[in-house]
């Protein structure tokens, strides 16, 4: 079979798409801005790829009542840009912003690093509108906060990988943008790391972003120290600002630090910039897993994963989210000898100990062979009976979620 692509301009159309592919026997690939192409098992290259980027409407924004409703094709730097104008924004934190589309973002469950202060971006969908295998709508929640009874499905969707039916609208609470924010960048001394893990997690005003970096020189701007360096995005408004400054540069003091690079004009660019670096690769030579930890043991997960990685001489770059726990770890090598029986051992050896690291990015072609979303989870044959319910022909993103779902 020879893989086509089709990306319609209307809802009916996509419609009309789904309903003839899921009536022929005919596989479908979702793909939005393409942006997070290295999660999941790679497609199969057979069937149809539907393009959903051609869907992009604001279809209404209510700005008095924090609201807006778009079609799944929307950037996310469109969707930012819409916003602000009315001081509001909708922290959804993915990576390559101006590709990044509001639909493959969700049907991610991409989780951004300012989700402990705002929530994630299931949080914040108040209704959807969902475009089934057999090609019927359905419809949840509305354009109103607080208008669900019972099991809110617009959220089932999310991080579904586009397996149960593709996301044509979304409709989101919008949030207030804070009035002021600031970028720091500080090297890190030896024996300074574990202190400044802690002084961040203490403060009175937390960070919106702290992020303790190790390698990516190349993707995001600051001058390591011998244990790496920080970068800390703090959000707030004016009169708070300069008090939240003194007293993260005291803490970042007291746990040895001297340096701290306050940076204003650039702080949106700087945090895009880490955020892209997350799903970055070196050619189709490297693999990146996310690592979902828990703040207490973030850093001896970071360093546990950094020198696993080490140890099979690869090249290890490692971000470690000091807020939330996360870990992203890319493994890598300047040359391709026995790069494939390197993942493959790594791969293993990694989810003995997490088992729920995931792949996040990575041309490589061993990929497909790898546990790209984890070790199965408890809940794999609840997955398998939704996917039946919803798409019993087996039409929609086939073998690319978990467990070849």
């Amino acid at each position: 079979m020879i893989a086509c692509v089709e990306a319609p301009a209307t809802v009916e159309a996509l419609c009309d798409v789904l309903a003839r592919c899921d009536a022929d026997g005919t596989p479908v690939t979702i793909v939005g801005g393409g942006t997070l192409y290295g999660m999941g098992f790679p497609p199969s290259g057979d069937g149809l790829t539907l393009q959903t980027t051609g869907l992009k409407r604001v279809v209404q924004y209510n700005a008095a009542d924090l609201t807006i409703a778009v079609q799944c094709g929307v950037t996310i730097k469109t969707l930012v840009a819409r916003l602000k104008k009315a001081r509001q924004f909708v922290p959804f934190d993915a990576p390559k912003s101006g590709r990044a589309t509001v639909g493959g973002t969700l049907a991610s469950g991409w989780l951004g690093p300012r989700r402990h202060r705002y929530g994630r971006p299931r949080d914040l969908i108040v209704g959807s509108t969902i475009a089934l295998a057999d090609g019927t709508l359905a419809r949840a929640g509305g354009m109103v906060v607080k208008n669900v009874a019972g099991y809110d499905m617009s959220r089932l969707y999310v991080g579904s990988f586009g397996t149960l039916g593709v996301l044509v609208q979304a409709n989101l609470k919008t949030l207030p943008l804070p009035a002021a924010a600031r970028a720091f960048l500080a090297p890190l001394p030896e024996r300074t790391r574990t202190r400044a893990f802690a002084q961040l997690q203490g403060l009175a005003i937390e960070p919106s972003v702290a992020l303790w970096i190790d390698g990516f020189e190349k993707e995001i701007s600051g001058e390591p120290g011998p244990e790496g360096r920080l970068f800390i995005l703090l959000e707030t408004s004016e009169p708070l600002l300069e008090r939240a400054t003194r007293d993260l540069r005291s803490a970042l003091g007291r746990a040895g630090v001297p340096d701290t690079e306050i940076v204003d004009a650039r702080a949106f660019s700087l945090f895009d910039a880490a955020v892209d670096a997350y799903v970055s690769v070196v050619s189709e030579r490297s693999i990146t897993y996310r690592i979902s930890s828990l703040r207490e043991r973030v850093e001896s997960c970071a360093l546990g994963a950094r020198d696993l990685v080490r140890r099979f001489a690869l090249d290890a770059a490692v971000i470690a989210d000091i807020m939330n726990g996360d870990v992203i770890v890319r493994a890598s090598r300047g040359d391709t000898r026995d790069l494939s029986l390197k993942f493959q051992v790594l791969d293993d050896n990694l989810h003995q100990t997490e088992t729920r690291a995931r792949i996040i990015a990575g041309d490589h072609p061993v990929r497909a062979a790898l546990r790209v979303w984890g070790n199965d989870p408890p809940a794999l044959e609840r997955m398998r009976a939704l996917k039946t319910r919803f798409d019993p022909n087996g039409t929609l993103n086939p073998g690319r979620f978990v467990s070849g779902l």
